[in-house]
Protein backbone atom coordinates (compact mmCIF):
# COMPACT_ATOMS: atom_id res chain seq x y z
CA UNK A 1 0.00 0.00 0.00
CA UNK A 2 1.19 3.63 0.15
CA UNK A 3 0.57 6.60 2.38
CA UNK A 4 0.03 9.79 0.57
CA UNK A 5 1.40 12.22 2.55
CA UNK A 6 1.43 16.11 1.94
CA UNK A 7 4.00 18.23 3.79
CA UNK A 8 3.58 21.53 5.03
CA UNK A 9 6.88 23.62 5.81
CA UNK A 10 9.03 26.63 5.20
CA UNK A 11 12.44 28.00 6.59
CA UNK A 12 15.32 25.98 6.14
CA UNK A 13 14.51 24.01 9.90
CA UNK A 14 11.92 22.11 7.67
CA UNK A 15 13.79 21.05 4.78
CA UNK A 16 16.01 17.77 6.30
CA UNK A 17 12.47 16.00 7.22
CA UNK A 18 11.20 16.80 3.50
CA UNK A 19 14.31 15.51 1.65
CA UNK A 20 14.38 12.41 4.20
CA UNK A 21 10.86 11.51 3.51
CA UNK A 22 11.54 11.48 -0.16
CA UNK A 23 14.39 8.84 0.45
CA UNK A 24 12.36 6.86 2.92
CA UNK A 25 11.62 3.13 1.97
CA UNK A 26 8.46 1.39 2.96
CA UNK A 27 6.93 1.71 6.91
CA UNK A 28 4.72 -0.51 8.45
CA UNK A 29 4.43 -2.40 4.73
CA UNK A 30 3.31 0.80 3.33
CA UNK A 31 5.59 3.09 0.96
CA UNK A 32 5.82 6.48 1.86
CA UNK A 33 4.39 8.43 -1.37
CA UNK A 34 4.84 12.28 -1.39
CA UNK A 35 2.23 14.10 -3.08
CA UNK A 36 2.79 17.69 -2.76
CA UNK A 37 4.63 20.36 -0.84
CA UNK A 38 2.53 23.62 0.79
CA UNK A 39 5.17 26.35 1.64
CA UNK A 40 4.28 30.01 2.42
CA UNK A 41 4.25 32.16 -1.00
CA UNK A 42 7.44 34.30 -2.23
CA UNK A 43 8.34 37.26 -0.07
CA UNK A 44 10.39 40.11 -0.36
CA UNK A 45 13.87 39.27 0.48
CA UNK A 46 17.49 40.86 0.43
CA UNK A 47 18.35 44.87 -0.51
CA UNK A 48 16.42 44.67 -3.54
CA UNK A 49 14.00 43.08 -2.27
CA UNK A 50 13.24 40.46 -4.71
CA UNK A 51 10.79 38.14 -4.22
CA UNK A 52 12.38 34.58 -3.11
CA UNK A 53 11.02 31.17 -2.66
CA UNK A 54 11.28 29.86 0.76
CA UNK A 55 13.71 27.18 1.29
CA UNK A 56 11.14 24.50 1.29
CA UNK A 57 9.64 25.52 -1.76
CA UNK A 58 13.25 25.31 -3.76
CA UNK A 59 13.59 21.60 -2.04
CA UNK A 60 10.51 20.36 -3.21
CA UNK A 61 10.95 21.77 -6.67
CA UNK A 62 14.53 20.06 -6.65
CA UNK A 63 12.45 16.59 -5.90
CA UNK A 64 10.00 17.20 -8.39
CA UNK A 65 7.05 17.38 -6.08
CA UNK A 66 4.17 19.51 -6.80
CA UNK A 67 4.07 22.89 -4.58
CA UNK A 68 1.18 24.78 -3.57
CA UNK A 69 1.70 28.17 -1.65
CA UNK A 70 -1.61 29.47 -0.23
CA UNK A 71 -2.02 32.65 1.46
CA UNK A 72 -4.06 31.10 4.15
CA UNK A 73 -5.73 27.48 4.70
CA UNK A 74 -9.14 28.85 5.80
CA UNK A 75 -11.17 29.56 2.49
CA UNK A 76 -13.18 26.65 0.66
CA UNK A 77 -11.27 26.40 -2.48
CA UNK A 78 -7.57 26.14 -1.06
CA UNK A 79 -9.04 23.08 1.21
CA UNK A 80 -10.75 21.95 -2.05
CA UNK A 81 -7.08 21.91 -3.42
CA UNK A 82 -6.06 20.40 -0.71
CA UNK A 83 -8.57 17.17 -0.68
CA UNK A 84 -7.47 16.69 -4.08
CA UNK A 85 -4.66 15.45 -3.13
CA UNK A 86 -6.00 12.98 -1.09
CA UNK A 87 -3.88 12.90 1.95
CA UNK A 88 -3.58 10.26 4.30
CA UNK A 89 -1.30 12.43 6.51
CA UNK A 90 0.00 16.01 6.46
CA UNK A 91 3.31 16.38 8.39
CA UNK A 92 3.90 20.21 9.52
CA UNK A 93 7.27 21.90 10.30
CA UNK A 94 7.41 25.51 10.91
CA UNK A 95 5.13 26.12 8.01
CA UNK A 96 4.21 29.09 9.66
CA UNK A 97 -0.01 29.34 8.67
CA UNK A 98 -2.77 28.16 10.45
CA UNK A 99 -4.25 24.85 10.27
CA UNK A 100 -7.99 24.71 10.61
CA UNK A 101 -10.14 22.25 12.03
CA UNK A 102 -11.47 21.38 8.83
CA UNK A 103 -7.80 21.04 7.50
CA UNK A 104 -6.67 18.65 10.68
CA UNK A 105 -9.74 16.32 10.13
CA UNK A 106 -9.08 15.95 6.20
CA UNK A 107 -6.23 13.11 6.23
CA UNK A 108 -7.23 9.60 7.62
CA UNK A 109 -3.81 9.51 10.31
CA UNK A 110 -4.43 14.21 10.56
CA UNK A 111 -1.55 16.20 10.92
CA UNK A 112 1.70 15.87 12.68
CA UNK A 113 4.13 18.54 13.89
CA UNK A 114 7.91 18.67 14.16
CA UNK A 115 8.19 21.14 17.13
CA UNK A 116 11.52 21.88 18.16
CA UNK A 117 11.50 21.51 21.88
CA UNK A 118 10.57 19.36 24.52
CA UNK A 119 6.42 19.71 25.00
CA UNK A 120 5.17 21.06 27.06
CA UNK A 121 8.19 23.19 27.57
CA UNK A 122 8.17 26.07 24.98
CA UNK A 123 4.74 25.67 23.33
CA UNK A 124 4.44 28.60 20.36
CA UNK A 125 7.15 30.46 17.76
CA UNK A 126 10.25 30.77 19.07
CA UNK A 127 11.15 28.22 21.04
CA UNK A 128 14.55 27.65 20.36
CA UNK A 129 15.10 31.43 21.00
CA UNK A 130 13.30 31.33 24.32
CA UNK A 131 15.03 28.37 25.91
CA UNK A 132 18.65 30.07 25.16
CA UNK A 133 17.40 32.84 26.94
CA UNK A 134 16.09 31.03 30.41
CA UNK A 135 18.84 29.16 30.57
CA UNK A 136 17.60 25.40 29.98
CA UNK A 137 20.20 22.80 29.85
CA UNK A 138 18.65 20.89 27.47
CA UNK A 139 16.08 21.01 24.37
CA UNK A 140 14.94 18.97 21.94
CA UNK A 141 12.00 17.72 19.01
CA UNK A 142 8.30 16.59 19.72
CA UNK A 143 6.72 15.15 17.26
CA UNK A 144 2.99 15.48 18.22
CA UNK A 145 -0.37 15.03 17.28
CA UNK A 146 -1.68 17.96 15.86
CA UNK A 147 -5.27 19.65 17.29
CA UNK A 148 -6.66 23.11 17.45
CA UNK A 149 -4.75 24.48 20.10
CA UNK A 150 -1.24 26.05 19.93
CA UNK A 151 1.49 22.98 20.42
CA UNK A 152 -1.40 21.37 22.84
CA UNK A 153 -1.79 18.01 20.71
CA UNK A 154 -0.49 14.28 22.47
CA UNK A 155 3.18 13.84 21.78
CA UNK A 156 4.22 10.52 19.58
CA UNK A 157 7.76 10.75 20.43
CA UNK A 158 10.44 13.18 21.91
CA UNK A 159 14.28 13.08 21.35
CA UNK A 160 16.38 15.35 23.57
CA UNK A 161 18.91 17.48 22.74
CA UNK A 162 21.88 19.10 25.28
CA UNK A 163 22.21 23.07 24.73
CA UNK A 164 25.86 24.44 25.41
CA UNK A 165 26.73 27.06 27.08
CA UNK A 166 28.60 28.68 23.36
CA UNK A 167 24.98 27.77 21.83
CA UNK A 168 23.22 30.50 19.58
CA UNK A 169 19.79 29.85 18.24
CA UNK A 170 21.57 29.80 15.11
CA UNK A 171 23.86 27.01 16.01
CA UNK A 172 21.20 24.52 17.85
CA UNK A 173 18.72 25.32 15.39
CA UNK A 174 21.32 23.62 12.85
CA UNK A 175 21.57 20.51 15.42
CA UNK A 176 17.55 20.05 15.85
CA UNK A 177 17.04 20.31 11.91
CA UNK A 178 18.26 16.73 10.91
CA UNK A 179 17.02 15.58 14.65
CA UNK A 180 13.99 17.02 13.19
CA UNK A 181 13.97 14.60 10.37
CA UNK A 182 15.33 11.66 12.38
CA UNK A 183 12.94 11.88 15.41
CA UNK A 184 9.77 11.93 12.80
CA UNK A 185 11.40 8.87 10.68
CA UNK A 186 11.29 6.70 14.50
CA UNK A 187 8.14 8.10 14.99
CA UNK A 188 6.09 7.34 11.61
CA UNK A 189 5.95 3.42 12.03
CA UNK A 190 3.72 3.85 15.55
CA UNK A 191 1.62 6.65 13.77
CA UNK A 192 1.33 4.71 10.75
CA UNK A 193 0.64 1.30 12.61
CA UNK A 194 -2.22 2.75 14.90
CA UNK A 195 -1.33 0.32 17.26
CA UNK A 196 -0.61 3.01 20.17
CA UNK A 197 -1.78 6.05 21.60
CA UNK A 198 0.48 9.53 21.77
CA UNK A 199 0.88 10.59 25.18
CA UNK A 200 -1.45 13.93 27.09
CA UNK A 201 0.47 16.91 27.55
CA UNK A 202 0.51 17.98 30.87
CA UNK A 203 -0.63 22.09 30.24
CA UNK A 204 0.49 23.00 33.92
CA UNK A 205 4.20 22.57 32.52
CA UNK A 206 3.57 24.62 29.32
CA UNK A 207 5.71 27.51 28.91
CA UNK A 208 4.82 30.20 25.74
CA UNK A 209 7.36 30.58 23.29
CA UNK A 210 6.49 34.32 21.97
CA UNK A 211 7.50 35.70 18.94
CA UNK A 212 10.83 37.43 18.55
CA UNK A 213 10.32 41.05 18.41
CA UNK A 214 12.93 43.60 17.46
CA UNK A 215 12.26 45.99 20.10
CA UNK A 216 13.54 43.08 23.15
CA UNK A 217 17.14 43.51 21.18
CA UNK A 218 17.48 46.20 23.02
CA UNK A 219 20.09 46.06 25.88
CA UNK A 220 18.98 47.15 29.21
CA UNK A 221 21.99 47.29 31.15
CA UNK A 222 20.71 47.25 34.53
CA UNK A 223 19.66 43.17 33.84
CA UNK A 224 21.58 40.85 35.10
CA UNK A 225 24.92 40.35 32.86
CA UNK A 226 24.27 36.55 32.87
CA UNK A 227 20.69 37.51 31.43
CA UNK A 228 22.15 39.45 28.75
CA UNK A 229 24.72 37.32 27.62
CA UNK A 230 21.92 34.72 26.99
CA UNK A 231 19.48 36.94 25.00
CA UNK A 232 22.85 37.78 22.93
CA UNK A 233 23.36 34.19 22.01
CA UNK A 234 19.13 33.76 22.04
CA UNK A 235 18.78 36.90 19.46
CA UNK A 236 21.54 35.64 17.06
CA UNK A 237 21.10 35.41 14.08
CA UNK A 238 17.63 37.61 14.81
CA UNK A 239 17.25 40.43 16.12
CA UNK A 240 20.62 40.65 17.09
CA UNK A 241 20.89 42.21 20.37
CA UNK A 242 21.79 46.15 20.42
CA UNK A 243 22.95 48.55 22.45
CA UNK A 244 23.74 52.19 21.55
CA UNK A 245 27.42 53.89 21.07
CA UNK A 246 27.60 57.61 20.57
CA UNK A 247 24.05 57.66 19.06
CA UNK A 248 24.46 54.78 17.01
CA UNK A 249 23.28 51.36 17.06
CA UNK A 250 26.10 48.52 18.21
CA UNK A 251 24.86 45.14 17.69
CA UNK A 252 26.28 42.68 19.89
CA UNK A 253 27.04 38.92 18.47
CA UNK A 254 29.34 37.82 20.75
CA UNK A 255 30.13 38.12 25.20
CA UNK A 256 30.45 36.53 27.99
CA UNK A 257 30.07 36.97 31.53
CA UNK A 258 32.72 38.18 33.93
CA UNK A 259 33.95 39.74 37.16
CA UNK A 260 31.72 43.76 37.00
CA UNK A 261 33.40 46.75 39.17
CA UNK A 262 31.06 47.14 42.30
CA UNK A 263 29.86 50.93 42.01
CA UNK A 264 29.88 51.28 38.63
CA UNK A 265 26.64 52.30 37.13
CA UNK A 266 24.93 49.94 34.49
CA UNK A 267 26.43 50.57 31.38
CA UNK A 268 29.92 51.69 31.71
CA UNK A 269 32.77 50.45 29.94
CA UNK A 270 34.94 49.29 32.66
CA UNK A 271 37.98 47.76 31.55
CA UNK A 272 39.62 46.65 28.43
CA UNK A 273 40.78 43.11 27.77
CA UNK A 274 42.69 41.15 25.33
CA UNK A 275 39.46 39.90 23.68
CA UNK A 276 37.31 43.32 23.53
CA UNK A 277 35.65 44.66 26.56
CA UNK A 278 33.99 44.66 29.49
CA UNK A 279 30.76 46.57 30.44
CA UNK A 280 29.28 46.77 33.70
CA UNK A 281 25.33 45.64 33.98
CA UNK A 282 23.49 45.88 37.06
CA UNK A 283 24.85 42.37 38.35
CA UNK A 284 28.67 41.50 37.35
CA UNK A 285 30.10 42.28 33.87
CA UNK A 286 29.96 41.51 30.65
CA UNK A 287 32.83 41.50 27.58
CA UNK A 288 31.55 42.35 24.47
CA UNK A 289 33.58 39.84 21.98
CA UNK A 290 32.48 40.48 18.57
CA UNK A 291 29.99 44.10 17.84
CA UNK A 292 28.95 45.42 14.48
CA UNK A 293 28.28 49.30 14.18
CA UNK A 294 25.58 50.35 11.67
CA UNK A 295 26.24 50.05 8.19
CA UNK A 296 29.77 48.19 9.16
CA UNK A 297 30.52 44.44 9.41
CA UNK A 298 31.09 42.04 12.27
CA UNK A 299 34.43 42.33 14.03
CA UNK A 300 36.22 41.44 16.97
CA UNK A 301 35.46 43.73 19.84
CA UNK A 302 38.98 43.92 20.57
CA UNK A 303 39.56 44.83 16.90
CA UNK A 304 36.79 47.54 17.53
CA UNK A 305 38.30 49.10 20.42
CA UNK A 306 41.57 49.73 19.09
CA UNK A 307 42.17 53.30 18.07
CA UNK A 308 39.32 54.18 21.09
CA UNK A 309 39.21 55.24 24.13
CA UNK A 310 36.21 53.47 25.30
CA UNK A 311 37.30 53.07 29.32
CA UNK A 312 34.71 55.34 30.95
CA UNK A 313 32.57 55.84 28.20
CA UNK A 314 29.23 54.93 28.52
CA UNK A 315 26.79 52.33 26.24
CA UNK A 316 23.37 53.02 26.27
CA UNK A 317 20.46 50.28 25.45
Amino acid sequence: MSLRVVYCGTPDFAVPALEILARLPALDGESIELVAAYTQPDRPAGRGKKLTASPVKQAALDLGLPVEQPPTLRDEATQQTLAAYQPDLLLVAAYGLILPPAVLEMPRLGAINIHASLLPRWRGAAPINRAIEAGDSETGITIMQMEAGLDTGPMWHKSVEPIHADDTAATLHDRLAPLGATALIEALPKIIAGRESPEAQDSDQACYASKLAKAEARVDWREPAALIERRVRAFNPWPVAQAEFEGQPLRLWGARVVDGVDGAPPGRVVRLTGDGFVVQAGEGGLELTRVQRAGGKPVSAADFARGRTLEGVMLGG
